[in-house]
């Protein structure tokens, strides 16, 4: 080796590690340009890590060793003579256990790595293992941290070689988990086995029985971390556990009590460090997320929320960026709700609630307030029998002494508005006075701002008794009230505008002058977020005065939008990209002249990069040279200058995540405007389809849920829209001889679906926190994606799809369409997957809320093809109908088993008279239906009932009695009562109706005319218009005596579909026509009455 290269090189790492910026650049240049691309630079840099005497030299030398042996597959490295590799290789072991500096040593660690990975697998270097494992049992504590570290690097970058030594690796690893001397043994043993974890099969019982033996010990190691104060101790092992939960082999199963309750007790224990008490609980809510089949099967979730409920008392920090136990345990909170059986949860939830609000610790009644309002998503069904128990509690605490306290109920009240919107709505004339007197209150006026938001969204018409008093009070705050409840003000205006609609024109045009001055903020921060939600607002105000009031603004508005669009912040381009959608369709055809620079911006925003793809960071003093290496994975490295990686331990990835959570948001938004747009531009977006189709289609490949779902439902939409641009004829049901759809759709067809089914396939059921998207640790109730989610969204989308295009969307596609519901349907699903269930185990009948909606979707789908195939499904049924038939038990949530009974109903609408041969089968699942305890139930019961007597060519005349007397007590219907039975009594209304129409004579009409009519004119499901109206007009035809003593009545109703001043559709063209010719007829015999009946403009 020639010593003049070695000295040359050496003084231009030297050079490197200087402060001064000049000389650092051009020693990048020369190392990359003479030395770099020299294989001869390998034991050049092996024998200056070796030698040097300065510490950031050796470790710059270690760290530029290892890129250069590992570039190209080791390229560089295999051109080196096989005398000087073997010296190298040598002398290795040496050099580590001599290495004074930790740091050095940890990078001499990863060369030893670096060189295995290329030697091992070529049957070289045999005598490595042996090496690692003497010095693992050395005497030395010292040299069993480097023989532990070296074979958890060596483990990092290679597997192969050591497949045979696994068992021999556990015996070792065993006896280092309770090394007596040194910590970094202990935890390095651990990250080791999270190493090992990953490359065990999920066959090998052997393998995986003796990794949970260590289960206990290695939990054992965090304990002692957290009972030390090494953070960056339990840092690293906590993301070990981590990567165990998410992995696809049954590794944690019979351990998950121990270790959920070892994760509670450090995350309860309030003499640890606040840090490694979230550490704790976040690992505690990553258990619940993704083990819970085994949190379900031991029961465990009254015993964590009995251990989270002291936590959720601790008072939380000022910053709402800031994490705390607190605001951990309210997550998990939320994370049980959302991912196990509300049965399992809200139970033992409701106990403690009650407990800890009568308590006279003003915490723990906020505590109890918080697990409330962040409980409803995930048991929103499961509560709404209790609310009254629920309301007592609300209305108390929003009277609470303590103002914590009332805050809290605040928040509580914005998650009940979300997610119980008709309850809510229902408790307006209590909610609407305490909120108006909470925003008076400078205390509590943020969050009162933020839960009247949530409930004027809700309040549709009930909202104009309190309009002029909330726009009074809500347009004086925006002069005086700070600037963070400035945005609460606003965004709780623009929910006023959405209930109210056109009652809103009275207070746009001094409102809209109030706002300009929001929409030019520019600072970063808070301004920033009042711009963005101003804009918000002003979007929501078109929606509700309408494109002819809202014109004079529409040009300006844009002005604004893109304005915010250059000032590059994730925040105002999400808004920016809601503000277009909701333009186009307010304006459709004239937001076309926009599209040129609309769409463009949209497609950036899919395409930019997320911060950290492509840091680069240049070194310029020893300090950040002795930071370069340090043990963390690839992942973290940041590029310096040109070709030099760097990995640093303290790297703060936190900012990381909040640019990546934001960005990540943005491109969700994005995604899902382009769907909008088009769907409302329609033939003036043509020229922008095949762009942003193939944009879109990249996209379903991205990391985070919430793209991917966007993704999906534009890319979807696009099919749609681009189906009415062909002007295509209606479709008849079945495969056999349809009408091929245009070419050109079937191109864009054929580009977008293998990509969708693509998607499907690899779908699992982790959210994206997995892959580092931070959630906003303010929105507690914010449920992460996941790929049941996008799977969920997928099955609608399809189902909707085919639906609007018939047979010639499904052609080629039935099988594998089929396939993903029947997937679904059975729990096999990759998204449903539990590598902690048992082989062989049913999966659970109780399942959480969210579970239900994927089922749900799953129905839409397979209802879809029933309707698109027509009689053709007959095969389909026969496979589907028993899926479906056991989603209707009494045991199944009422989610489950209301989809279960409308899902069946939609088949027999697409399958019509094919449905024959199942008809007495089905009618008898319809009885128990008709008898369930739940409206809902009851409504589809009733539409499914009616269908099948329309369509089976079976008489079910003999069976009418029974089913009128099931029928009978939805008519019985109190006039406040909830909209679910309201939408119940129409559908048996329309069942009837189609009784008489099938069989007339069957009914004895004198006892069913007087109920059926009195049930008219129907409120709430005027699609059940058309089948009412068709039995009276068969009636007036067949029987017109049977109806002239109900004229009166009748003519009512007729009046009140006709009425022009309502704004809905309830009857159709074709229905309307027919009955304004009835009335002509009628007005000949009854011209007195049809004049009464205010009916004179139709004759």
């Amino acid at each position: 080796m020639d010593p003049t290269f070695v000295q040359n090189l050496h003084t231009l790492l030297v050079q490197f590690t200087s402060n001064d910026t000049v000389q650092l650049k051009a020693a990048t240049a020369q190392l990359n340009r003479e030395y770099y691309k020299n294989p001869l630079c390998i034991p050049a840099l092996a024998s200056i890590m070796a030698n040097s005497p300065e510490v950031p030299v050796r470790q710059l030398a270690a760290v530029e060793l290892r890129k250069r042996i590992s570039q190209a597959s080791g390229e560089l490295w295999l051109q080196v003579s096989q005398d000087q590799r073997e010296e190298i290789k040598g002398k290795l072991p040496e050099i580590v256990l001599s290495e004074s500096s930790n740091l050095v040593r940890h990078s001499t660690a990863r060369v030893v790595a670096a060189v295995a990975a290329i030697e091992m697998p070529l049957g070289h270097w045999q005598n490595l293992l042996t090496f690692l494992e003497q010095t693992c049992m050395s005497q030395q504590a010292a040299h069993r941290e480097v023989g532990i570290y070296i074979l958890y690097t060596v483990l990092e970058n290679i597997v192969e070689g050591f497949d045979n030594h696994i068992s021999s690796f556990f015996k070792l690893f065993e006896s280092l988990l309770n090394d007596p001397e040194s910590a970094e043994v202990r935890i390095t043993t651990v990250r080791a086995l999270g190493v090992v974890a990953q490359y065990i099969d999920a066959d090998d019982k052997a393998e995986i029985r003796n990794f949970q033996n260590l289960l206990p010990s290695m939990i054992n190691v965090i304990g002692q971390c957290v009972e030390a104060g090494n953070e960056a101790g339990a840092r690293q092992l906590f993301d070990v556990f981590e990567t165990l939960l998410i992995l696809e082999i049954p590794l944690l199963g019979q351990h998950i009590p121990q270790l959920a309750q070892f994760l509670l007790t450090c995350g309860a224990n309030r003499n640890y460090d606040s840090e490694l008490r979230v550490l704790a609980l976040n690992a505690l809510n990553w258990t619940v997320q993704y083990k819970k089949s085994k949190v379900q099967s031991h029961g465990l979730a009254p015993a964590i929320l009995e251990g989270l409920m002291p936590i959720t008392t601790e008072d939380e920090p000022e910053d709402a960026d800031d994490d705390a136990p607190s605001r951990s345990s309210l997550r998990i909170i939320d994370c049980l709700a959302t991912s196990l059986p509300p049965t399992q949860v809200f139970p033992a939830l409701r106990q403690l609630i009650q407990q800890y609000f009568s308590s006279a610790d003003a915490g723990q009644r906020r505590g109890a307030m918080l697990a409330l309002g962040v409980s409803v998503e995930g048991c929103s069904e499961f509560m709404t029998p209790l609310m009254g128990e629920v309301w007592p509690i609300i209305e108390a605490g929003l009277q609470d002494h303590d103002a914590t306290v009332r805050k809290a109920s605040c928040v509580a009240v914005s998650c009940l508005c979300e997610w119980l919107e008709e309850e809510c709505a229902a408790k307006h004339a209590v909610l609407v006075p305490m909120m108006m007197q909470l925003v008076n209150d400078p205390v509590t006026q943020r969050t009162a701002c933020t839960a009247l938001d949530a409930l004027l969204e809700i309040m549709h018409d009930v909202i104009d008794q309190y309009l002029p008093i909330i726009m009074e009070r809500l347009i004086g705050l925006l002069d005086s009230a700070p600037i963070g409840v400035k945005c609460v003000v606003i965004g709780a205006i623009g929910s006023a505008a959405h209930a109210s609609k056109s009652k809103f024109l009275l207070y746009f045009q001094p409102t809209m002058e109030r706002f300009k001055h929001f929409l030019v903020l520019v600072n970063e921060g808070e301004e920033q977020e009042l711009r963005g939600i101003t804009m918000d607002a002003v979007g929501t105000f078109a929606e509700a005065v309408g494109k002819d009031v809202f014109r004079p603004y529409f040009r300006d508005m844009m002005g604004q939008a893109f304005n915010g669009i250059q000032l590059n912040s994730a925040r105002l381009k999400e808004c920016s990209f809601l503000f277009f959608g909701v333009m186009a369709r307010v304006f459709g055809d004239e937001f076309a002249e926009y599209l040129p620079q609309v769409v463009p911006s949209l497609l950036q925003s899919l395409q930019q990069p997320e911060h950290g793809e492509e840091e680069r960071l240049s070194v310029s003093n020893p300090d950040n040279a002795q930071s370069f290496a340090s043990g963390l994975t690839p992942s973290s490295a940041i590029t310096v200058s040109d070709e030099i990686n760097i990995e640093d331990d303290e790297t703060d990835l936190d900012k990381l995540l909040d640019v990546n959570s934001s960005i990540c948001i943005e491109k969700e938004i994005a995604a899902d405007t382009i769907g909008t747009i088009f769907a409302a531009t329609g033939p003036h977006f043509r020229e922008y389809v095949e762009p942003c189709t193939i944009e879109l289609v990249t996209q379903l490949a991205h990391y985070y849920d919430g793209i991917r779902k966007s993704a999906t439902d534009s890319l979807l939409q696009i099919i749609r829209t681009y189906y009415d641009l062909t002007n295509p004829h209606e479709w008849q049901p079945g495969l056999t001889g349809f009408e091929p759809l245009d070419s050109q759709l079937t191109s864009l067809i054929n580009h977008i679906l293998p990509s969708l089914l693509e998607m499907y396939e690899s779908e699992d059921n982790k959210s994206l926190d997995a892959f580092g998207v931070k959630k906003d640790l303010t929105q507690l109730t914010s449920m992460p994606y996941s790929g049941a989610k996008v799977v969920s969204s997928l099955c609608v989308g399809l189902a909707e799809t085919a639906n609007k295009l018939g047979p010639g969307f499904l052609d080629t596609r039935v099988e594998s369409f089929a396939n993903i519901a029947l997937q679904v349907l059975e729990q096999k699903a990759i998204c449903q997957q539990d590598p902690d269930q048992d082989e062989g185990d049913e999966a659970p009948e109780d399942s959480a809320e969210y579970d239900s909606i994927l089922i749900s979707s799953a129905g839409d789908l397979v209802a879809a093809l029933a309707t698109a195939l027509g009689a053709e499904f007959a095969s389909g049924y026969e496979k589907f109908a028993p899926l479906i038939m056991k989603y209707y038990k009494k045991n199944r949530s009422l989610s489950d088993r209301s989809s279960a009974i409308g899902c069946l109903s939609e088949i027999i609408g697409g399958m019509k008279n094919a449905i024959t041969p199942w008809t007495q089968p089905l009618m008898d699942l319809f009885y128990r239906a008709l008898g369930d305890e739940e409206p809902e139930v009851h409504c589809n019961a009733a539409f499914a009932s009616g269908l099948l007597i329309e369509h089976s060519e079976n008489d079910l005349s003999p069976q009418y009695i029974t089913i009128l007397a099931a029928l009978r007590p939805m008519f019985i219907v109190p006039a406040d009562a909830p909209s679910s039975v309201l939408n119940a009594r129409d559908n048996a209304v329309g069942a009837v109706a189609r009784m008489i129409v099938k069989n007339t004579a069957a009914l004895p009409l004198d006892q069913v005319l007087p109920v059926f009519l009195n049930a008219l004119p129907l409120q709430n499901d005027f699609l059940e218009n058309r089948p009412v109206f068709r039995a009276i007009f068969h009636l007036f035809k067949t029987q017109p005596a049977v109806l002239h003593p109900h004229l009166d009545k009748l003519l009512h109703v007729f009046a009140f579909v006709l009425d022009p001043a309502t704004a809905q559709d309830m009857v159709g063209d074709e229905i309307r026509a027919e009955l304004i010719s009835l009335i002509a007829l009628l007005n000949r015999e009854e011209p007195a009455k049809v004049q009464a009946a205010g009916l004179a403009a139709f004759i």
